[in-house]
């Protein structure tokens, strides 16, 4: 467990050394150099008799473990330092000073009596000596080793137990003399093998351990010094009547120099690599056991010509012994790399899965399992440069797209839920594939947008090709329990597939383009069919985006103006009401037709703030007028509201502001609504009853139509039918045109409604109206729209109006 390092502060704050050349400027560093160097100079010069050289010897050894005891201390109270590591130096700290107390001990002894038996130490030394090791040996056995695995433990211990008979082996070689017989000999033999044993686990830890007690730099003098411990111990004499040569002091005395230098080195890099005892991963491999096995060997061969035959027999062993580790170490790693294999075998398997069901889900639309816009988009760019296989029979020259796109499916979703639009979309899916051959592309590249890359023979085979999609389109689909009829629009694109080797004649985007502007013409035409794409359509697109670019500034910059074209009684001529209608002054274009703009204003939805200022600009208008001449009776005035209005959720109250606030009596408002308005319901209906329930009125423009005429007069909540100028211009000739004029004006007679005929330019229509049973008319026969003022001169302030009778007697 890690402390945190702002809860203890470690004496002397100054930021910690850590690179080399500033651990050589530490004065610690400097003083215990220092020391060695005195003790070198000493064991060098062989300064005194034997008798002050085994005083020194040991009293040298006091400040040294001492030393070691005080700075071990030191790190094991470094904030930075964890627990493991931390454990490790509280270790070191008790066994340096059992060493240090034996050294006292012991050189008390020779003091007192400068001729002992033994250079090796007294037993008190000796026992303390002994203590500190197995004060450090027991830290390190429970120290964390690496492994977090059954096969993990397995290769730890197999790795330890090689290092350590290897370290067995050396001891065995070059510590014991199998001629000698106990006494201080075998006490030294005791003490170098467990210094080498110790320094052997210590080493087997520090590379393996989970945790690292201490950093590399700080290692090394400490490793080195636990051997040239174990060794000194094995080459001093017997007893002080050998010579104590200058190599044998070093051995002894160095090593202490040694094991003090680590700690201090340890403290001061604390603070700057700590990264160094975090968690380590445990390794794969390491070179440890191998350069003990190296090493039993080297010791194995140099015995083979010892006189021993105990120590040769001694030296095979262990290294037989060794050598079966290192194969079962190795059969253990063959079978992990065969599990590895296979397991990355395994791997490759499953990222192949799941790099194509990646591409699946990338290239695939999720809902109905057809290809999505980006792979069509792929697909359409594959075949117009011809890289895509085209189905067998088709030529070179052919490629159509078509784009389809369901008509009113928002009601779907809003009325019945996304749940039910799905499925339609689903079941649209299904037959389309259906009705395309195998080689076509069917994709869906929108919400209840499609897309179908077709390989035509011809024009009129993609011609084909589209009739038999949409009639494929056209039975009702059963979903959620509601049967609904599902109706499309679609586009129609031609591209030229190239040769081999060829350029394409159009790129993707142009191509895609072209059918997506072929689809947006067919709903502008109506719905429910097929339109096939012509160069002008896009000079129309560009304009229509000119013309949207420009419409919000033209409605700031009061660019449009209201007119008004009378509406008339057929028999005298006089005026009952009039339309507003609306023009755009166009400050470089002129005057811009409604037929121009207002499709533009609808697709935009501008036509909502126009159609605001229209109204109350109306009403304003209309308010201040006089009464009609004659019987002073007050006009009405008509409004023109698009669908898009009638959605609005407040468009009733402004209906009721623009009435209160231009006092105009709500009678003498007309609402026209065009049928297709009320095809796409979405509320309107309900509008237009609370419209009616402000006493409005409304009129049912351009009737006779739509497909649903005859269902919309039931449902709304009308009090005029206009009959469309398209049956009235050819009326005193065409005999279907006359057949629906007199059946729209028996309706609205048995309905009790208004019938006003529009687009009234001859006497002779306005006759045969009058004849079928029409009252009111409108027309250029009468008057073109208006200003206001040229309104009230010449139709409101007159006699009988400016018209007068258009009716033969």
């Amino acid at each position: 467990m890690r402390r945190d390092i702002g809860t203890r502060r470690v004496a002397a704050a100054p930021p910690l050394p850590h690179s080399l050349t500033t651990l050589a400027r530490d004065p610690v560093l400097l003083a215990l150099a220092g020391v060695g160097a005195a003790i070198a100079l000493w064991a060098f010069t062989g300064a005194g008799d034997r008798t002050t050289q085994a005083v020194l010897l040991w009293a040298l050894q006091i400040p040294l473990d001492l030393s070691l005891c005080l700075l071990s201390l030191r790190v094991y109270s470094a904030a930075a330092i964890p627990a493991a590591p931390r454990r490790f130096w509280g270790a070191l700290a008790i066994a340096a000073g059992c060493w240090t107390v034996g050294d006292v001990v012991q050189t008390a002894l020779t003091l007192r009596d400068p001729q002992p038996t033994s250079s090796t130490g007294g037993a008190v030394q000796t026992a303390l000596f002994l203590i500190g090791l197995v004060v450090v040996l027991s830290v390190m056995l429970r120290y964390p080793a690496a492994e977090h695995s059954r096969r993990q433990r397995w290769q730890f211990y197999l790795d330890a137990t090689t290092v350590l008979i290897a370290g067995g082996v050396l001891t065995w070689c070059y510590g014991v003399d199998p001629g000698s017989s106990g006494g201080a000999e075998l006490v030294g033999i005791v003490l170098g093998t467990a210094m080498v044993l110790v320094a052997a686990l210590a080493t087997v830890k520090m590379v393996m351990a989970a945790w690292a007690p201490m950093t590399a730099t700080a290692a090394a003098p400490m490793i080195s010094a636990a051997f040239l411990q174990g060794i000194a111990v094995f080459v001093t004499p017997a007893g002080y009547t050998a010579e104590l040569t200058p190599g044998i002091v070093m051995l002894r005395l160095l090593p202490s120099v040694l094991l003090a230098m680590g700690p201090r080195i340890q403290y001061l890099q604390a603070a700057h690599e700590r990264s160094g005892y975090a968690p380590r991963r445990a390794k794969p491999y390491s070179l440890l056991p191998y350069v003990a096995v190296t090493a039993a060997f080297i010791a194995m061969i140099t015995t083979l010509w010892d006189e021993s035959a105990v120590r040769r027999a001694g030296a095979v062993a262990g290294t037989v012994a060794i050598t079966a580790l290192v194969v079962a170490r190795q059969l253990l790693a063959f079978r992990d790399n065969a599990r590895l294999i296979g397991r990355l075998d395994t791997a490759l398997v499953d990222l192949r899965e799941h790099e194509r069901q990646l591409r699946e889900q990338a290239t695939t639309d999720a809902l109905t399992g057809l290809a999505n816009r980006t792979a069509f988009a792929e697909q359409v760019e594959a075949a117009l440069a011809g890289q895509r296989v085209r189905p067998a029979g088709t030529p070179h020259g052919e490629l159509a797209l078509l784009m389809i796109d369901l008509d009113n499916f928002r009601a779907v979703n809003d009325t019945l839920g996304h749940g039910v639009g799905d499925q339609v979309l689903i079941a649209v899916a299904r037959r389309l594939r259906r009705a395309v051959g195998p080689g076509d592309v069917v994709a869906r590249v929108g919400g209840d947008e499609f897309g179908i890359l077709l390989h035509a023979q011809s024009a009129p085979g993609a011609e084909q090709a589209a009739e038999r999609v949409l009639a494929r389109l056209s039975p009702s689909v059963l979903a959620g329990g509601h049967e609904l009829l599902v109706r499309a629009s679609a586009g129609l694109a031609h591209a030229t597939r190239p040769a081999a080797g060829a350029a394409p004649g159009v790129d993707m985007e142009s191509f895609l383009r072209h059918a997506d502007i072929a689809m947006s013409v067919a709903k502008d035409r109506g719905k429910s069919g097929w339109t096939e794409y012509s160069e002008d359509m896009s000079a129309r697109m560009l304009e229509t985006a000119r013309l949207g670019a420009q419409l919000r500034g033209a409605l700031a910059e009061g660019q449009f103006r209201v007119l008004y074209q009378p509406i008339v009684e057929l028999l005298e001529g006089r005026i009952v009401g009039v339309e507003a209608v609306v023009r755009w002054h166009h400050p470089e274009r002129g005057v811009i037709r409604p037929g121009d703009f207002l499709p533009v204003a609808e697709a935009t939805g501008l036509i909502v703030p126009l159609g605001r200022w229209v109204l109350y600009e109306a009403c304003r208008a209309a308010a201040g007028w006089p009464g009609r001449s004659g019987d002073g009776a007050a006009i009405s005035v008509s409004v023109n509201v698009a669908g898009r209005q009638l959605q609005e959720p407040g468009f009733v109250a402004e209906v009721a502001t623009a009435l209160q606030s231009s006092g105009l009596p709500a009678e003498r408002l007309t609402i026209e609504v065009i049928e297709t308005a009320l095809l796409d319901d979405n509320g309107v209906v309900q509008t237009l009853h609370e419209l009616r329930a402000l006493g409005v009125c409304l009129a049912l423009d351009d009737f006779g139509t739509a497909a649903s005429s005859l269902g919309l007069v039931l449902t709304c909540p009308m009090t005029s039918l206009k009959l469309d100028r398209s049956f009235v211009v050819g009326i005193t000739s065409v005999q279907r045109q006359e057949a629906v004029a007199t059946a729209v004006v028996q309706m609205a007679q048995a309905l009790g409604l208004r019938a006003v005929a529009e687009g009234v330019e001859t006497p002779e229509q306005a006759t045969l109206l009058h004849s079928l049973g029409y009252r009111l008319a409108q027309g250029y026969l009468y008057a073109e729209p208006l200003p206001a003022e040229k309104l009230i001169a010449d139709w409101l302030t007159t006699e009988v109006g400016r018209a007068g009778s258009t009716v033969a007697g």
